[in-house]
Order: C-alpha cells, then structure tokens, then sequence
C-alpha cells in the first residue's frame, strides 16, 4: 500500500519544523510529501526545502488557493492512490502513519475496506487559558461514538478514488469544508474505518480574538454548506428563549428558581470541567482555578460567534448557491 501525503501550507515558517521533524520519526514513512502552498511570503518554503534530502517532497504553487483548492490541488499531483492528510500546524505521533493505514485493512468499526480512515487528535496546550480552551472545544477519546465520528482533515487518509468520486473539497466553500466532504464520502461509500491511536497534537488558539474569529468562520461555514441546522437552533433557542425565561424565574417571580437555573448552568459547562481534570494534571494550582474560570467564557465567547457567523453562512447561501449542492446526510 502506498500513501501519498498531502497539506496545505500559507506563511507557516514558525512553525512548520515541528510537522517535518515529527515526519522524520514516521514508523511508516510516507512515499511521497505534497505540499501545497498558497503564496507564502515568509520562510515556508525554505523550511520546507530543508528537508528534501531526508523526505521525498513535492512542493506545488497554487497562489490565493483557499484550503479547499490547496488540497485538491496536492491530490491531483500525488502518484499514489491512498491518501493521508494533515495539518501544518501539529505534531504526528511517530506512528500516526502506520496506525492510520491500518485503518483501511483491519476492519475497524465494522467496516471493510473503507474509503476513508479517521485518525485522531488531542490539544498540544501550555498555562491555564490554551489548557481551559482544549478542555472547552476538543472532544476526548471517551466521547466519540466512532459510527457518528466526523474526522479533521489534520488526521484522516482516503482513497484517491472516493475524493475522486465526490468532487474533492468543496472549493466553493471557504470554511467547514472538511466536514462536507467527509459526510460526502460517507453518503457514498459507507462507514469510515476508526483509527483512535493515530493522534495528531495540535496548538488550540491561544487568544479570545482568535478563538472569536475561528468560530464565527466556521459558523458562516455551517451556514454556507447548510450543515447542522438544528445544533444552530437550540443554540438560538436557548440563549433567546431559555436565558430570558430563566432571568424573569429568578428576578420575577422567586428567587427560590436560582437553584434549577444553576444546575442548567453547571450543565452547561460539565463537559468542559470533566475533560480539564485530565487535561490539566499539570497545572499549578492557581493556573487550575484560572482554567476552571475560562471555561464558561471561552463557551459563551464561541456560541455568540457562532450565532453571528451562521446567519452571516445562510446569507451567503443565498447569494452565492453552491454548484450543484446536495446536502449530505448529517
């Protein structure tokens, strides 16, 4: 079996060696590395070319490419017809490559010979506020049911074929566009293989402005593609229909309603609480009781950038309707 690498890469001189070295330490190396870049302005690509005489690397121009076309664009030169795809931003596991290929051969998750494999990923965090974030956004192993799982395009391998088969990404779409195109696969050809110990470590956004902007654009993607509308409802009925009922119960009629009101509010952020305790094992005291306070800022931050985005997505549906658009089966 042999496997092409692909990624897309735009101004990651940084960090980018951090990718490269851990490639360096494959089990299974890759036959080949596509790297696609957008018009990098930096170091990138010298960073990149440092490594030629270790890794066999392919470096391929597509400037202004969003990340859609960028990884199209590496597929359609990689030689080999499976396809393993990551992120310039993580650190591989030394055997992320190896696990993930077994993914497609060892009849994982019920499914035989699968077109796509989905690996894993955990946060690659420091201090209390990028440690409260991966416990707030990032699902631990424990709460993936790997029928429903959808996988990053940071840890995931297909078939030349099946990206074939379906259009490859959706260029059209500026955001989300790995989750359309897994569903798409699954719509064509069934369950994915799980590949859980295939981990990729990556750096969650270390600033609220950051983390804002993440999720606004992944909303507006949401919207655009037409993906999980009823998630995007309970959101707004909660917080426009739920919020208000709870102030006017607490304020307006008795106070004796705190205590339910509370309770919905620990809900809220149990989640979030149970993942940090693993996660944050390394804290000091002090950082710990700093994460446990990000937490339910870092959740309202990203649902009201959510609930911006999304209606910001549907106006762009709109006005500019996807080619040929199908929804898949979410």
């Amino acid at each position: 079996m042999k496997v092409s690498l692909i990624m897309t890469v735009l101004n990651e001189g940084p960090h980018i060696r951090r990718l490269f070295e851990s490639l360096l330490l494959q089990t299974r190396q890759p036959d080949e590395i596509v790297v696609c870049d957008g018009g990098s302005t930096d170091t990138t690509l010298a960073e990149i070319e440092s490594y030629a005489d270790r890794l066999p690397i392919q470096i391929v121009m597509a400037p202004g490419a969003n990340i859609s076309k960028g990884r199209n664009v590496a597929i359609a030169a990689a030689q080999h017809d499976i396809i393993a795809a990551t992120d310039a931003g993580v650190i591989l596991e030394p055997d992320w490559l190896e696990t993930i290929l077994a993914g497609f051969t060892d009849g994982s998750n019920n499914s035989q010979n699968p077109a796509m494999v989905a690996g894993f990923f955990k946060p690659d965090v420091e201090g209390s506020f990028e440690t409260a974030m991966g416990a707030t956004v990032l699902p631990e192993l424990s709460d993936i049911n790997p029928v429903t799982f959808v996988p990053s395009s940071r840890s995931v391998a297909f078939t030349k074929e099946a990206w074939a088969a379906v259009g490859g990404y959706p260029e059209w779409l500026g955001f989300g566009e790995d989750v359309l195109y897994d569903l798409r696969i699954r719509d064509a050809f069934g369950a994915f293989g799980w590949a859980p110990k295939a981990i990729a470590h990556f750096q969650p956004r270390t600033s609220l402005r950051a983390f804002y902007k993440q999720y606004y654009n992944y909303a507006a993607g949401d919207g655009h593609g037409g993906l999980i509308p009823l998630r995007h409802l309970i959101r707004y009925g909660t917080y426009f229909v739920g919020l208000p009922i709870g102030l006017f119960l607490i304020f307006g009629v008795h106070w004796v309603f705190l205590l339910p009101c509370l309770a919905v509010m620990y809900l809220y952020v149990k989640t979030p609480l149970r993942r940090l305790k693993m996660l944050g094992q390394g804290l000091s005291s002090s950082e710990y009781i700093q994460a446990i306070g990000w937490v339910p800022i870092i959740r309202i931050v990203g649902d009201i950038a959510k609930m911006i985005g999304y209606p910001v997505g549907l106006w762009m549906r709109i006005t500019d309707p996807p080619p040929n658009y199908v929804p898949p089966t979410v």
